[in-house]
């Protein structure tokens, strides 16, 4: 048995494991999809650029008190632009509440070319292949498949899974992959697409792809 077959083999027994274990656990209700970005320390504490320093409020010690105004309506916040490529999304677990982990979506590579003569896109297709960054957040350290966790979807909204290809843009996460909370692990998940789709968004959840919260990542 080659090593392609024997590696084939286990991811879809992997597969099939935390499939049938995610399913008998999972609890009912749709998922949420997050697409906002996790700020950095430095974003939500520094002012904005350029911004003119505010003036101390001093008054004359002879000056009346200001006449009540009516308050006034400030307008709705503006949507925060969702998440894109380089983003940080942070994610939970539905299963167990100490299961967290920041998540990032690293880099697109589409098309993508198959490392192994043998085992390349079908006529007409052709692999897209994104690369992760997964960061455990809680108690607990990051043991699932990453590769059951993604998917990319077009601008017709046509959702596509990962395939077991692995591809010269970089290595795939392995199955299952071990991460211990406060360490991070990179690896790539692999699609085929038909020819000519524009993609339009990049998927990623926790527990094996079951979680209820599903991270979402804006492409172009």
């Amino acid at each position: 048995m080659s090593a392609t077959t024997r590696r084939t083999a286990a991811l879809l027994l992997g597969a099939t494991l935390v499939t049938l274990t995610a399913t008998a656990c999972n609890s009912t209700g749709g998922p949420s999809v997050s697409t906002e970005a996790k700020q950095t320390a430095a974003a939500t504490s520094a002012p904005a650029a350029g911004a003119p320093a505010k003036p101390a409020d001093s008054k004359p010690a002879d000056s009346k008190p200001a006449e009540s105004k009516p308050a006034e309506s400030k307008p709705a916040e503006a949507a925060k632009a969702p998440a894109k490529v380089g983003d940080t999304i942070a994610l939970k677990s539905t299963l167990e509440k100490g299961n967290t982990a920041d998540v990032t979506a690293l880099k697109v590579v589409d098309p993508a070319q198959s490392t192994n003569e043998y085992l390349t896109a079908a006529d007409g297709k052709h692999y897209v292949a994104v690369q992760f960054q997964i960061k455990p957040t809680g108690a607990k350290a990051y043991s699932e498949a990453p590769w059951s966790a993604a998917k990319v979807i077009d601008d017709q909204g046509q959702a596509y899974g990962p395939t077991l290809a692995d591809t010269k843009a970089g290595p795939s996460f392995q199955t299952p992959t071990n991460i211990a909370s406060g360490e991070t692990g990179k690896g790539f998940v692999v699609f085929e697409v038909p020819n000519g789709t524009k993609l339009d968004k990049v998927q990623f959840s926790l527990d094996n792809g079951f979680a209820d919260q599903v991270g979402q990542w804006k492409l172009g």
